[in-house]
């Protein structure tokens, strides 16, 4: 294994408010570790993931939405802090946007990964996506981009019912808002209403043909690229479970080849001469073809399931080690390796207990059964995020129980409130 270049610290960027975000975490883990000094810019510095071991300091976001100014500003006082170069690594689509377009004010005091200009925020924009996979060739759901109310109704009509609307730039959504990220249309009606909407949205309004999920049809991929869109570490993985159920975030997937996921990534990877770290979802239609859903410019959150077991290798330890001039090592894969985040992970085996199957499995061999678990929250050697993660989980279900118990109208008897995801599929951004 390569040895790192621990003088250089490492920054994660996260704007996007997520106190449960247990992809921050690992990346805290991983780097640390490796005897990387981390430090770390969220919206609170008091949620679990501050906790850890592995975090050397936590700088807090100013209350309310940051614009880029004020994020140059707060960037630049950050690395007074730091007293000397750090990698920059961002963890949502909003920071990789704001790091990319902020990067030639930000020479000397970080390390980026050298993008086209504006790239990005092209992959992040859906509509952009959309041309993309047209101009590449590659399976993509039937969109339509409405110009008009009617013409949304009208494209409802031709893609079928139910079908998807996404927002092309979900990060420009506020809370005051009040709208999701992405939707789902049952009429025309619903269609024309939405449209109407863009104005408050900030973006354009997608929509897009449903593909039906179920067993063994969701996948994803994640990979850190070099000069040239060269991958130096990736592999695909399957969505073994999700909440909510068929579509949202993965509590729990294996990794697994899966041959055409990656050359589709590694075929537009290199289209695109893309260097840093690449996280995109596929689902497989009935007739085998896999469609490109979703491309995030930044780790995914559960980018720790594609790790060398012998090295420890990972997407962001092979961007430390490729920006810092360092040689990255050849990976080895593992197939078969689970990541399980467990906070998430309860709600769904529940509920497909008693909704649907889970997708299918390979028999369990002697091999299989040897092959590790990645957890999202549990480290034997990095405790308190976890206890926190238990702790605040818990107290978050007990308010929503005294809430529906305060609201209650008289003599009626309120259900018990579940411990929901901090940020499920299609919940907006902040700006």
């Amino acid at each position: 294994m390569s040895s790192f270049d621990t003088d250089v610290p490492v920054l994660l960027l996260r704007l996007d408010p997520h106190p449960f975000h247990h992809g921050t975490l690992g990346a805290i883990r991983s780097l640390g570790r490796a005897g990387i000094e981390v430090h770390a810019v969220a919206e609170s510095a008091r949620g679990p993931v501050g906790r850890s071991r592995h975090l050397h300091r936590m700088y807090e976001l100013p209350a309310g939405p940051v614009a880029h100014a004020g994020l140059l500003e707060l960037l630049r006082s950050v690395s007074e802090g730091i007293g000397r170069p750090a990698v920059l690594i961002p963890l949502d689509d909003r920071g990789a946007i704001a790091a990319a377009r902020l990067a030639g004010r930000l020479l000397g005091r970080y390390l980026l990964p050298a993008q086209p200009a504006g790239l990005p925020e092209r992959l992040a924009d859906k509509a952009e996506l959309a041309r993309l996979c047209r101009e590449l060739d590659l399976p993509h759901p039937a969109t339509a981009l409405p110009a008009s109310a009617q013409q949304a109704a009208d494209a409802a009509g031709e893609l079928g019912l139910p079908l998807v609307a996404k927002w092309s730039r979900p990060w420009l959504l506020t809370p005051s808002a009040g709208l999701r990220s992405t939707t789902l249309v049952r009429t025309r009606d619903d269609a024309r209403r939405l449209y109407e909407l863009t104005e408050r949205a900030g973006s354009a309004l997608l929509l897009q043909r449903r593909l039906p999920g179920g067993p063994d049809t969701d996948w994803f991929f994640h990979g850190c690229f070099t000069r040239g869109g060269t991958c130096l570490i990736g592999g695909s993985g399957r969505k073994e479970r999700a909440w909510p159920l068929r579509t949202g975030l993965t509590p729990v997937g294996r990794r697994l080849p899966n041959p055409q996921v990656e050359r589709a990534a590694l075929r537009l990877a290199g289209h695109l001469g893309y260097r840093g770290i690449l996280h995109l979802d596929f689902r497989r239609d009935a007739h085998g073809r896999y469609h490109l859903l979703d491309l995030n410019p930044r780790p995914g959150d559960r980018f720790r399931l594609f790790t060398d077991p012998s090295s420890g290798l990972d997407v962001v330890r092979a961007l430390h080690l490729d920006l810092t001039g360092r040689p990255v090592p050849l990976a080895r894969s593992a197939p078969g390796w689970l990541f399980r985040a467990g906070n998430h992970a309860l709600l769904p085996a529940l509920a497909t207990a008693f909704a649907e199957r889970p997708a299918a499995r390979p028999p369990r061999t002697g091999r299989a059964r040897r092959q590790g678990v990645e957890r999202a929250w549990f480290a034997a050697d990095d405790p308190l995020p976890f206890l926190a993660m238990t702790g605040s989980w818990l107290r978050s279900g007990l308010r929503k129980d005294a809430y529906r118990m305060r609201t209650a109208p008289p003599g009626s008897t309120p259900l018990p409130a579940r411990p929901m995801p901090a940020r499920p599929l299609g919940v907006s951004q902040r700006p």
